[in-house]
């Protein structure tokens, strides 16, 4: 049987001839809006995109004045999409960077792809500048504990389930702690509420979802 981690590369190999550079549907744009009213300030810092796919942030940290711009990514076929700044293939739980030679993380929808919650908090934290941010979204636990997939159609039309891992809310917080990452700000996108863009059948799925946490937002500082 093929690894998660493999699955999953194949999965946004095949996602990355389709996957648009911007926040392409309402979870999306919720998504992005609640990270922008957390957003560090860039202008003049060194930042890494961490799991950047196309790249959609490091627009807003050029946009933003960052002086040294880092796009990671273990898909080439997402990586090879992203312009403006330096591009590495890598797995984000060994990176391949000396310590403390970013002042900002951003990571947007892919925490849940880490094999360990843990690692992946250590490793940030190493690659962390004292006084750095770690600003990063993922899939809420309770949004996969309601058996919402993540899921995307391919450029055939095909709908493909991504495979993820689910970390409680409490334990990537604690994951931060160990890693000596102070938590800041935890935000909740729910549906219906923080998340109402309408859509085709919104009205149905804002009725049976209501309330439900679909995305979570996570700020944190290095010491």
């Amino acid at each position: 049987m093929q690894s998660q981690t493999r699955l999953t590369l194949e999965a946004y190999e095949r996602w990355a001839p389709t996957y648009a550079p911007d926040p392409h549907n309402p979870l999306m744009r919720a998504e992005q809006s609640a990270m922008l009213s957390l957003w560090p300030e860039v202008s003049g810092r060194r930042a890494l995109d961490l799991a950047c796919g196309s790249g959609r942030y490091v627009k807003l940290l050029a946009d933003g004045g960052a002086a040294d711009i880092t796009a990671l990514d273990f898909s080439w076929a997402m990586l090879k999409r992203v312009e403006g700044c330096r591009r590495v293939q890598a797995s984000m739980t060994s990176l391949p960077f000396a310590p403390s030679v970013f002042d900002v993380v951003v990571s947007g929808l892919a925490v849940g792809h880490a094999s360990s919650i843990q690692l992946w908090m250590r490793e940030v934290a190493r690659v962390l500048d004292r006084g750095g941010v770690l600003l990063y979204s993922d899939f809420h636990p309770e949004a996969a504990r309601a058996g919402l997939p993540r899921s995307f159609k391919d450029e055939h039309g095909e709908r493909i389930v991504v495979p993820h891992h689910s970390y409680e809310v409490d334990i990537q917080k604690a994951a931060a702690a160990a890693a000596s990452l102070q938590v800041e700000h935890v935000r909740e996108l729910r549906v219906g509420m923080e998340i109402n863009e309408p859509f085709a059948g919104s009205e149905t799925f804002y009725r049976q979802w209501h309330g439900l946490p679909l995305v979570l937002v996570v700020r944190a500082r290095k010491p």
